[in-house]
């Protein structure tokens, strides 16, 4: 399968700052992956590395084989950073098209813009629009060039659960022809639903790169959730950790059987009672707590 990105021990620093150390990464045609990580784990750092917008103090990147900063590179791919910004007194349609101008073999305007479901809204000032549409325009201006490979850093931020949802919609239909993903988000549940890999990255190093799935199951506790009547004495129980306390009660534990009969022993009120494995935030949570 063709390598898209290869990163081969890249460090970054800034000062006496290490923001990257000895980064290992490689991502595959058709391949959606998820990177995540807390704030100021290096997340940035490695987009902005394979982007070619900054360069490692040891160590290569390359984007299709060449150099990320080559134009030939550059013209295959399809970038939605933070903080875009554009002049409010243009139309949706005429920034979709100047965008458009920059690639070799662009989509049509009309199909970027359905797409990213703004099909009506070509002729509306970018003053009119809401922070999802917005949102949905940067998106349009990310794949207006027919990119083979999508970088996408936190492209859902600020948008409302519907909104998000909406996004992934238009994402999917657009990943589902072969093209690569790489996604920076800090909605987990983003990353499981779209993500076939996730890197996790914590004060910048790799610590984990698997699907949803397996990272998922490497965590051995379970999450119990009841309802009950009053507060919960966790006092000598086999609790992990609590996550919320009240009438619901959710709890991680690795002896899921032996919390349960140590409740009923006490004669607690349970209702409702679940038990599930972890979640992909409970496993990233796990692997970066220390630098978090």
């Amino acid at each position: 399968m063709e390598t898209v990105v290869e990163v081969e021990r890249a460090s970054k620093r800034f000062g006496a700052t290490l923001a990257l150390d000895r980064v290992d990464l490689r991502l595959s045609r058709g391949e959606v992956v998820a990177l995540l990580g807390p704030n100021g784990a290096g997340k940035t750092t490695l987009v902005s590395l394979v982007l070619g917008l900054r360069k490692a103090n040891e160590g290569t990147t390359r984007t299709f084989g060449m150099d990320p900063r080559d134009r030939r590179a550059r013209s295959r791919t399809g970038v939605m950073l933070q903080g875009s910004g554009l002049p409010n007194f243009l139309r949706v349609g005429e920034v979709v098209d100047l965008f458009r101008s920059y690639y070799p073999h662009p989509i049509e305007r009309a199909k970027a813009l359905e797409i990213a479901g703004l099909a009506d809204k070509a002729s509306a000032m970018l003053v009119t629009l809401s922070g999802g549409q917005l949102q949905r325009l940067y998106f349009a201006l990310a794949i207006c060039g027919d990119p083979e490979a999508l970088f996408l850093d936190e492209p859902t931020v600020g948008l409302d659960v519907e909104a998000r949802r909406a996004f992934w919609t238009h994402l999917r239909a657009f990943v589902a022809g072969g093209r690569t993903l790489l996604l920076t988000t800090h909605y987990l549940e983003e990353a499981d639903a779209i993500a076939d890999r996730i890197v996790v990255i914590n004060a910048g190093r790799i610590v984990a790169d698997a699907s949803p799935a397996a990272l998922k199951s490497s965590v051995r506790n379970k999450r119990v959730s009841f309802e009950t009547d009053g507060s919960l004495d966790v006092q000598g129980l086999p609790i992990v950790r609590v996550i919320s306390s009240g009438p619901r009660v959710d709890v991680l534990t690795d002896e899921p059987e032996a919390l349960l009969r140590a409740l009923f022993a006490r004669g607690s009120s349970i209702r409702n009672l679940e038990v599930a494995g972890a979640t992909l935030e409970e496993a990233v949570v796990g692997l970066t707590a220390g630098g978090a």
